[in-house]
């Protein structure tokens, strides 16, 4: 028994020791770097441990490290699967990551990895090279499809993954090219989840539509790894790397890392790849209105809400969605320049609570397509009614 309790604290402290030397990473300007598959058909399946008391401590010490046998095991599978991606435009060449979804050669990668592409050339592990043509993109996610000549016996598919199972704290790695080290594997945890970016293409008014369901992680992510894999224990893709939060440059020109990084869930891309593939357009739903990310008790107290949870409208597009259902946005001077008192407090949507901006899109880009209901709750006058909204497209004009 006194063994068994030692074994265990020592592989507790080992797990510890090894997520602590991972999570050294990316780097507050955003800034991005440039389902098929049965590759991964293995679950991480825990290996029995021979213990061995030492001498001169005394310490039970494994003979093989489980996690460490996991990241082995899980790059061995997956890194044939994975890509890198050199591009040569008019501005210059550039670098990011991509990996193989199909056995009919089509590769994800970011959208900004391949945005003004004259030529993109796609090289594998094996040392293969081949060029590719992008044949679908999304500038909402920030996601794009490559399509390569390829014998399908020279490839080797990643499995996508439920990117809604993902949990804080759980352990993930990112494979990609960043710098150019093509092959690169680096390891964290699940920092948070729902997060949003701002999307790259612009809404009619010139700001920019916002991309959710963002996976936070501390994964060492740096230039080039965007568009490569962020993935679970299992080998699964649960995310597309996007970009880092950084707090500078450093003295070579290159981003300095701060720990936090950004990926783009696979729920996201599943539901965008079949167009993708097709070389067609997603349509994400689209509400129509613009809201505070958060409230602090500061703004709850200018603005005269009751809470300080909750989606505040801001601003409501003429004759959209929203518009035609009877929401409300903020049009009464407050204190502070810019932010207007009067407007609706979203806490639900088809009866999730919602406690900020951020809860309200993730449901809605992962449940709704255009041409749906959605019902909102809100308070106004401190008073709680459910409005129903038939949702509508996001408006196509580009950029």
């Amino acid at each position: 028994m006194e063994m068994s309790r030692k074994l265990k604290l020592w592989l507790v402290i080992g797990v510890l020791i090894l997520a602590t030397m991972a999570c050294s990473i990316p780097s507050l300007p955003l800034i991005s770097f440039g389902e098929e598959g049965v590759v991964v058909t293995e679950e991480v399946t825990e290996q029995t441990v021979q213990p061995e008391a030492t001498p001169q401590t005394g310490f039970v010490v494994p003979e093989r490290v489980l996690l460490e046998d996991a990241l082995v095991q899980i790059y061995d599978q997956v890194s044939p699967g994975v890509v890198s991606i050199q591009v040569f435009s008019q501005s210059g060449a550039g670098l990011g990551s991509g990996f193989v979804i199909d056995k009919e050669g089509h590769i994800v990668t970011n959208y900004h990895v391949v945005e003004g592409a004259d030529e993109v050339e796609v090289h594998f592990q094996s040392g293969l090279k081949v060029f590719g043509d992008v044949i679908g993109v999304d500038l909402d996610s920030d996601l794009a499809v490559i399509q390569v000549d390829v014998d399908p016996a020279a490839l080797q598919p990643l499995t996508i993954g439920d990117s809604s199972q993902v949990r804080v704290g759980q352990s993930v790695i990112a494979i990609g090219n960043p710098y150019g080290l093509s092959g690169t594997m680096t390891a964290g945890i699940v920092s948070a989840q729902g997060r949003t970016l701002e999307s790259i293409r612009r809404t009619e008014g010139g700001t920019f539509f916002t991309a959710g369901d963002i996976i936070q992680t501390d994964a060492t992510i740096n230039p080039g790894n965007s568009g490569g894999p962020l993935l679970n224990l299992n080998g699964e893709v649960i995310g597309v790397n996007r970009a880092i939060q950084t707090s500078g440059r450093t003295l070579e020109g290159g981003a300095v890392n701060t720990g936090i990084g950004f990926a783009v869930s696979s729920n996201i891309l599943s539901l965008v790849l079949p167009s993708l593939k097709q070389g067609e357009t997603y349509q994400y739903p689209y509400l129509g209105l613009s809201a505070l990310p958060s409230i602090n008790l500061t703004q709850a107290e200018l603005l005269g809400l009751p809470q300080a949870t909750g989606a505040y409208v801001v601003d409501i597009v003429p004759g959209g969605p929203a518009d035609e259902a009877g929401l409300q946005a903020g049009n009464e001077p407050t204190q502070v320049q810019g932010l207007f008192a009067g407007g609706d407090l979203i806490v639900g949507v088809d009866g999730q609570d919602v406690l900020q901006f951020s809860d309200m899109l993730s449901y809605m880009l992962l449940n709704k397509q255009p041409g749906d209901e959605i019902d909102v709750t809100i308070l106004r006058d401190d008073e709680e009614t459910t409005l129903t909204v038939v949702l509508g497209e996001r408006p196509a004009n580009g950029q």
